[in-house]
Formats: structure tokens, C-alpha cells, sequence
């Protein structure tokens, strides 16, 4: 390695933030600088040998993905300890940049975001050096196919990797910075990696329609699949992400040509493993022997967007074909936290969510050498009893996740202090008061903004404080949040759930407005939320989840017409009462959404869309809201399940 890059990457190293304590990424870090500065390693690295580390870091990835992770790690440093090889740089870079978001520690970001630079560098090094005339030409211009064939299978390779290292450096700093000035930046550095992706995939298309008319096939022999695989996931990757960005940012990105198919980035890292639709058929097309290195990413891609982005969108979503990737990988991977976690989320979709806690046990069980693991682990079992409406349990892991996870601080604390105020008895409530004080002070910020679950939970703990330290049915309202209403069984919402909500509205409809708690509008607010959430409990009784798998056995626990209807009649009149609210407003559009999902089962599709077109619409529903402070709480998220549902509506599926 130059003198120069070596230096590069020690200053890199000196970031803005001292780091709180040292932790294994650091450690890494030191390690290798201290290789740097040593100038120790294994063998002299020879640059047109780049592409023989390729099998090794393949098999590093393998032993990462059946949780082997400290063995994966030592593989390559044992192969490059000062890392100046361009696949054992990079593939060490992606490792630390995972570590890094599941411990989300600032020491641990930073850090990794100094070990990607480093690979960034060393794909650099390896790329095709420019003419300064085809730099200048690339200012008015973009590169062309024909600069891409000129180059040589590494440097192809390079340009892959380079991109790959821009991804995730950007996305690293998005995270690390918290700033809005910081996100701007990175999202300029995003806009190079698409382009790198873009012309790599034009190149790729050139080579393989020449196959074609050559009769060689419908693949160019001189691609392999390595390569190959990290196109089909940059391009998939970014055509899904700009997909995802709201209409305001996306109508802007496509004036300057970035666009996203979503289905199109759904198709490209399916083919990767030769994945097809065809349910019947539970194998891939493309085996464990012929697979890119980047396939098994791209499958976890997939998995990302089916089972986790999918609480917010349902346009290409497919748990039947997720679950056909899913197993595959299980059968790969038996002790593969990632996977196990996979099927913990598919289980708690179908509305099982003991057996989804047994997938996530599975996963603690897999390994025990990234502790940061378990705070998945803890955050999805910890929503996954709040479905079983077991609250004791529910509390022993928000309190797991407040004393070790660091992710958000301010929801683990709501939720250890809602746990212990649905338990009741007087040392619970003082320890619980003393959490709802906290909780503000947890809040943090990522882009500049702050995150909207964080800033739902500070407003009800200000509102418990101002209440004289009081909240109406808060583990539920945060089982809702949760998204744990959905997916509870039939029986749990029957017997524990809609007794908990019935006692309390009989007690509020008793009492009467101008006499009911501390605050002017206090009544109204319980008496909407309690009138809220009976009618979400009655819509899953009466019609389940489009994804609950329910026991063919099971008597439903009460008439479907019945339900559905007492489900409406509640719904409307918190749409009703909205006038009065004094706080909680966003139960108002929650309410139109609800309702809207509701009338749509029920094939009230004209109405159904009305009310969700009022909540899309960002238009004041509460007819009179000059109490409300900018946006109600969980708006963004509102919006998104709200497009999903009328995205729904439109393709003719189940909502």
C-alpha cells in the first residue's frame, strides 16, 4: 500500500467524536493501524491477484451467516491483517458496517465508518486511472459501455467494489451524523454510487445481448457471477430505495433521472439466486456452487423488504415467496441468527406469536459472540408478548433492552414504565413515574430529525406528567403502536385484551367531562382512545390479519357481522369526538384509516377509499385543531401504511 493511502487512513481514524469506551470495532480499528504503522502481513499482495481472494472472503461470508462471526472475521484477517486486498478490504468493511448498526453505538459507527473508508481506498487503488481528457468529458457527459469494456476484469471489479464502499459509507453516515447539513452530504455520495451501478448495469445488459446474438447464450461468458451478483444487488438495492423515498422527494430526484422501479429492484435480486414465483417449485435455479458471493445478501435483501419494510408498504410485497427464500436459506443455515430472526418475523406475521418467540430464542441460542445480537432478539420478543398480552414477560425484556440495547433509549424506557403501570401496585407506579420523567431526555436525532416512534412516547410521558401522572390504557395503545393488536391471536384480543378496554370505557362514560381528571379535554382524550381501541380489537376479530394463518378448529369468539359493526359504530364516533381532543389527535386519522381498512373488508370499497384519501391527503381532520403543534404524532408512518392501503385497494387485496 502507498505511503500516502496508509496516511490517509490513519487520519481517517481521528474523528470529530471522542469515543465513549472501547469496543470491539475499535479494537479492530486499532489493530489495524497498528498494522498499518508495523507494516506486518502475511505476503507480499500482487494487485492481478486481486480476484483469487474471492472463494476465501465467500467463505468468510458463509461462516458470518451461520453465525460464526468471530471466525469469519479471523479468516480474513488471518489472510490480510493489514488489509490491502480488495476483496479482503471490502468484505471486512461490510462486517463492521453490520456490527455497527446492530450495536448503534457513536464510538462503534465511527469506527466502522473509518474501516469502510479504508476499503473505499483500496478499491480505489485498484480502479481504472482516467485521461484527463476523459475527465474532463465526464463533467458534460457520463462514462460510456466502451470505458467500461476497456477495463480488466479487477478493475471491473474495483469499480463494483468502490461503489459498494460509497453505499455504505454514506449510509453509515447518515446514521453517525445527525445532522441535516451531514445528510445532504452523504446523500450527494449516494447519487455517485448509483451512477457507478447504473453503468455497470448497462454494461452488463451491452455484453449479454452480444452473447445472444453471438449463440453463446444468454449470460457473456466473460461475466462471471461474483460480478454478476453485486450488480444485480446495487441495482435492486437502489431502484427499491428510491422507491421507497416520499412523493415530494421522489418527483424532485426523478427531474434529475433517479427514478425507482420497485418491481424491476424486486426482479434483479431475485435473479441473483434464480429465484422464480412458481411456489411449487421450493428450489432456486441457481445452487450454493454456482451462486455470486453477493447472492446470499441479496436474498436477505428480499427478506428485508417482505418481512420488515413491509409494515409500511404492501406494493410488491409477497410472504408466501419470502417464506419459499426463507426456507431454502434455513436449510443452508440451520443456526443462522439472521434467518432464525426471518422466521420469527414471518411466524409473528401469521399471527403466531409463540411460536415466533421460539425463532427468536433459537436465534440467541445460534451465537453467543456479537451480544448485540440479542437486543433483535429482545425488541421482537418484547412486541411479540405484548401480542399475547403478557405483560409480566413483556416487561422483563424492555428492561433487557433499557440496560444493554442502545437503539433508542427513550422507547425501552416507555415501555418498561407502561408495563409496570398496567401491573399497578405502588412500588411499580413510583418506579414508572420515575421512568416517565426520563423519558424526554432519551430522545435522539438521525439526519437532523428526530425519530417519530422517540417523539410519540416523549409526548405521552409529558402527557402522564401533566395528567398528575396518569395515561389511559398506555401498554395497549403501545401494543397498537407495535402493530401487536394485528397480530395477536383471536382469543388473546377476546379474552384479555377487550375486557381490559370495556372496563375502562365504562369508567370514563360514567364520569362526566368538566369533572374527569386534572386538564381541560382529559375525558375526551380516554374516551376517544378507549372508543379507538375497542373498535381496532372488534375489526381483527371480525376480520383477521390478511396474513394470519388461524386454526381451522377455532370458533370465531363472536358473530363477524356483529363485531364489524360495534368495530364501525366506535370508529366513527372517535371520528365524531375528534372536535374535543385535546391531545392525542392523531387518533382522529388513525381513526379514518381504521375505519377505511374496516369498510374495505367489508367491501365498502367507495367509502373505504374516502376515508383514506383524507388521511393521504395531510388535510386537518380534526375539525378544529389550533391546539395541535406541528404534526400529530406518527404522522409519516400513517401516511405510508395509508398509500400501502389504497395501493391495496387498487390491486384488489386483502387489507
Amino acid at each position: 500500500m502507498a505511503p500516502e493511502a496508509t496516511q490517509e487512513v490513519i487520519v481517517d481514524l481521528k474523528l470529530s467524536r471522542e469515543p465513549k469506551a472501547t469496543t470491539a470495532i475499535k479494537a479492530n480499528v486499532a489493530a489495524l493501524q497498528g498494522s498499518f504503522t508495523s507494516g506486518k502481513g502475511n505476503e507480499v499482495y500482487d494487485v492481478q491477484t486481486a480476484l483469487d481472494d474471492i472463494p476465501l472472503v465467500h467463505d468468510a461470508l458463509q461462516l458470518f451467516l451461520e453465525s460464526k462471526m468471530v471466525e469469519s472475521e479471523d479468516l480474513i484477517n488471518n489472510k490480510d491483517p493489514v488489509k490491502e486486498r480488495l476483496y479482503c478490504a471490502t468484505g471486512y468493511g461490510l462486517i463492521q458496517a453490520i456490527k455497527a448498526v446492530i450495536s448503534f453505538e457513536d464510538e462503534d459507527l465511527a469506527a466502522a465508518i473509518a474501516i469502510v473508508k479504508h476499503g473505499n481506498t483500496v478499491a480505489g487503488q485498484h480502479r481504472k486511472r482516467s485521461s484527463f481528457a476523459s475527465k474532463l468529458t465526464s463533467l458534460v457527459t457520463a462514462p460510456s459501455v466502451s470505458f467500461v469494456k476497456s477495463m480488466t476484469v479487477i478493475e471491473r471489479h474495483a469499480e463494483l467494489t468502490f461503489a459498494e464502499t460509497v453505499f455504505e459509507k454514506a449510509a453509515l453516515g447518515i446514521v453517525y451524523s445527525g445532522d441535516w447539513l451531514a445528510f445532504i452530504k452523504e446523500a450527494l455520495n449516494m447519487r455517485t454510487c448509483v451512477q457507478i451501478y447504473r453503468l455497470l448495469a448497462r454494461y452488463m445488459d451491452t455484453m449479454d445481448a452480444e452473447s445472444v446474438e453471438a449463440g453463446t447464450g444468454p449470460h457473456h461468458p466473460d461475466i462471471d457471477n461474483d460480478f454478476r451478483s453485486g450488480v444485480l444487488l446495487g441495482m435492486g438495492v437502489t431502484h427499491i430505495l428510491l422507491s421507497l423515498l416520499p412523493t415530494r422527494i421522489s418527483t424532485v430526484m426523478e427531474l434529475f433521472g433517479y427514478k425507482g422501479d420497485r418491481k424491476e429492484g424486486l426482479k434483479l435480486l431475485a435473479k441473483a439466486g434464480g429465484w422464480s414465483n412458481d411456489l411449487s417449485n421450493p428450489d432456486p435455479e441457481i445452487n450454493e456452487k454456482d451462486e455470486g458471493i453477493r447472492r446470499p445478501i441479496c436474498d436477505m435483501t428480499l427478506l428485508v423488504f417482505h418481512l420488515v419494510l413491509s409494515s409500511f408498504t404492501i406494493d410488491g410485497v409477497d410472504i408466501m415467496f419470502a417464506n419459499k427464500i426463507l426456507q431454502w436459506n434455513l436449510k443452508r443455515f440451520p443456526s443462522g441468527v439472521f434467518f432464525l430472526f426471518g422466521e420469527g418475523r414471518i411466524r409473528l406475521r401469521r399471527s403466531q406469536p409463540r411460536r415466533a418467540i421460539e425463532s427468536y430464542t433459537r436465534a440467541m441460542e445460534a451465537q453467543a459472540q456479537y451480544a448485540n445480537l440479542y437486543h433483535i432478539s429482545w425488541w421482537e420478543i418484547a412486541g411479540a408478548t405484548l401480542a399475547l398480552w403478557d405483560i409480566n414477560q413483556s416487561l422483563e425484556y424492555w428492561r433487557k433492552l433499557k440496560a444493554d440495547a442502545t437503539w433508542s433509549k427513550a422507547c425501552y424506557t416507555y415501555g418498561v414504565a407502561v408495563c409496570l403501570l398496567e401491573i399497578g401496585g405502588k412500588e411499580n407506579e413510583a418506579e414508572a413515574d420515575a421512568l416517565m420523567q426520563a423519558v424526554p431526555g432519551f430522545m435522539q436525532r438521525i439526519a437532523g430529525k428526530s425519530i417519530p416512534i422517540e417523539k410519540f412516547v416523549a409526548r405521552k410521558a409529558r402527557k402522564y406528567q401533566k395528567q398528575n401522572r396518569r395515561l389511559a390504557l398506555p401498554g395497549l395503545e403501545f401494543a397498537y403502536t407495535f402493530l401487536a393488536i394485528a397480530h395477536a391471536p383471536r382469543t388473546v384480543i377476546t379474552e384479555r385484551m377487550l375486557p381490559l378496554v370495556n372496563e375502562h370505557l365504562s369508567k370514563v362514560e360514567e364520569a362526566k367531562p368538566e369533572t374527569y381528571g386534572a386538564n381541560v379535554g382529559e375525558y375526551w382524550d380516554d374516551l376517544c382512545l378507549c372508543r379507538f381501541l375497542k373498535g381496532v380489537c372488534l375489526r381483527y376479530i371480525a376480520y383477521p390479519d390478511p396474513d394470519a394463518e388461524l386454526d381451522t378448529d377455532e370458533a370465531p369468539p363472536m358473530p363477524q357481522e356483529e363485531a364489524a359493526a360495534v368495530s364501525e359504530k366506535e370508529l366513527r364516533q372517535v371520528i365524531a369526538d375528534g372536535v374535543h381532543i385535546a391531545l392525542d389527535h392523531h387518533l382522529v386519522y388513525h381513526a379514518h384509516y381504521e375505519l377505511g381498512r374496516l369498510l374495505a373488508c367489508k367491501g365498502e370499497e367507495r367509502e373505504a377509499r374516502n376515508h383514506l384519501d383524507l388521511v393521504y391527503s395531510g388535510k386537518s381532520l380534526e375539525v378544529s385543531s389550533f391546539n395541535r403543534k406541528g404534526k400529530y404524532s406518527m404522522e409519516n408512518a400513517l401516511i405510508l401504511r395509508t398509500h400501502a392501503a389504497l395501493t391495496a385497494l387498487d390491486q384488489g387485496r386483502r387489507l
